[in-house]
C-alpha cells in the first residue's frame, strides 16, 4: 500500500461547494481506499491505496464527488513520498516561524506546467513576495500585511490558470504529510 494525499480545489469557501469531511471520508472508503484521514475543512485527504495509476485515481475521486455531492471539483493527487521530496527541497526562506510572512505551496495540476503558470501570472513583486519552483510545485511567500500589493495573490485566484492550481499553507502541507 502506498500513501497518497488528495487536495480538492475550491470546496467549503464562503458557503460554496459544501463538502462535509465525514461524508467525504466515507466516499473515499467506498472507493476501497484505506486509512482515510481528512484535515481541516478545505479538502485535504490522506489515504492508502494499491492503485498506481494516478489518472485513474483522480478520475475515480472526481466521479465520486460528482455523484455524492453533485459538484465538479478538480482533484490533485500526489504521493506522500513526492510531497516529502518537495518539502526537503524547500528554499531556506520558506516555511519559517515568522508570523509576518505567509508561506504557501502551490501544486500545479497537469497538464499545466510551471512555465504556463509563470507566463500567465508573471514576476513576483520584489520585496513583497518570493517564489521558487521545484518540479511542478511552487514555494510562494509574501508579507501578510501587504498581500494585496503582491502580483501572485490575486492572480492565483483569478487568472485563466487559477483552476489548475491548488494552494496549501506550509503548516497544512506539513500536517497532512504526518497523517
Amino acid at each position: 500500500m502506498k500513501r497518497y494525499i488528495a487536495f480538492l480545489r475550491g470546496i467549503n469557501i464562503s458557503g460554496k461547494n459544501k463538502v462535509p469531511m465525514a461524508e467525504l471520508k466515507r466516499g473515499f472508503e467506498r472507493l476501497d481506499y484505506t486509512d482515510v484521514k481528512t484535515y481541516l475543512n478545505s479538502g485535504n485527504v490522506a489515504f492508502s491505496s494499491d492503485e498506481v495509476d494516478l489518472i485513474k485515481t483522480i478520475s475515480r475521486i472526481e466521479e465520486m464527488i460528482k455523484n455524492q455531492f453533485c459538484l465538479d471539483i478538480p482533484v490533485f493527487v500526489i504521493s506522500k513520498e513526492e510531497i516529502e521530496d518537495i518539502l526537503y527541497h524547500a528554499p531556506d526562506w520558506w516555511g519559517g516561524e515568522s508570523r509576518e510572512i505567509y508561506d504557501n505551496l502551490i501544486f500545479i495540476m497537469p497538464p499545466v506546467t510551471f512555465k504556463d503558470v509563470y507566463n500567465e501570472i508573471g514576476e513576483p513583486k520584489e520585496g513583497l513576495e518570493k517564489i521558487e519552483k521545484y518540479k511542478e510545485s511552487v514555494f510562494w511567500s509574501f508579507k501578510r500585511k501587504e498581500y494585496q500589493k503582491t502580483n501572485w495573490w490575486s492572480k492565483t485566484a483569478s487568472a485563466n490558470i487559477a483552476s489548475k492550481l491548488t494552494i496549501r499553507t506550509a503548516n497544512t502541507v506539513r500536517k497532512i504529510v504526518s497523517m
